[in-house]
């Protein structure tokens, strides 16, 4: 439980401030499908050296970069948009990875790839979620600026800066290595979960960027917090309830939010007038 706490705040620091990127720039959807993308990477380094930490989150990460920069190409030599061409990706992903898995493993094995282990995670699975979410902040850092611009105005970066093709590759290396990091604890179906659903729950209590990364971050390690106790004390499974709490919290953020569904049916007072 330990072990699982500080993965999920590590997970928090790095892979959520990411999400809410992927949320502002509209590509929620792209990190699901890039979460599955990492699957085959990672089932060819189970099939070679079964579950190797190392073995398995390289060939995640050279999956998920593959993948990404084959949807670019296809995105632009075909006439395929980006969401077309990242989903038949993600499908062929997905299948490919499964039946990997399937030729030398059993259903076990299969579900600890697709599910994760968050209380399984031992000091080196840690060390390389820590290490990620330690590389994640400070790049976040470097590339605030232009990734704030392409994210409200992308035409603008690219009139006035030659950092639009730096921030947008990458931000994608980011997201890669962080639904690797994610996988290890969650699983390639739920790692994107704790990037997304935090960000989405934030973006309803606030407008401003700063505060909407610290709601967000706060958000993922209460839910991770919360989920951790739900599978304790009811005897369910971490990882789905960890996402299960930050859907949770989502949901009363859209109901709560002075944004949200409750408050644009609330009367409004008027102000009195001299």
């Amino acid at each position: 439980m330990r072990r699982a706490l500080a993965g999920c705040l590590a997970l928090a620091l790095g892979a959520t401030p990411v999400g809410v990127f992927l949320l502002l720039r509209r590509m929620s959807l792209m990190g699901d499908a890039m979460s599955h993308a990492i699957l085959p990477g990672a089932a060819l380094g189970y099939l070679a050296f079964g579950l190797s930490l190392g073995a398995m989150t390289v060939g995640g990460i050279v999956a998920g970069l593959v993948v990404v920069l084959a949807a670019g190409v296809v995105t632009r030599a075909s006439v395929l948009k980006e969401d077309a061409s990242i989903a038949t990706f993600y499908l062929l992903s997905l299948a490919a990875g499964v039946m990997i898995v399937s030729l030398r493993g059993n259903n076990l094995d299969l579900l600890h790839v697709l599910f994760g282990s968050v209380l399984g995670l031992d000091d080196h699975s840690l060390l390389l979620i820590a290490a990620i979410a330690s590389l994640t902040v400070p790049a976040l850092a470097v590339l605030l600026r232009p990734l704030t611009l392409e994210c409200f105005d992308p035409a603008f970066l690219r009139g006035v800066s030659r950092l639009s093709p730096v921030a947008h590759y990458g931000f994608l290396i980011l997201v890669v290595f962080n639904l690797v990091a994610g996988f290890h604890a969650l699983g390639t179906l739920m790692a994107v979960g704790i990037m997304i659903l935090p960000a989405a729950a934030a973006r309803i209590w606030t407008r401003s960027l700063g505060a909407l990364l610290a709601c967000a971050v706060g958000i993922a390690f209460a839910s991770a917090v919360a989920g951790l106790l739900l599978s304790f004390h009811a005897d369910v499974p971490a990882g789905p309830a960890i996402v299960l709490m930050c859907g949770l919290a989502y949901l009363v953020s859209l109901l709560l939010a002075p944004g949200g569904l409750l408050a644009g049916r609330l009367p409004v007072r008027k102000h009195l007038e001299s």
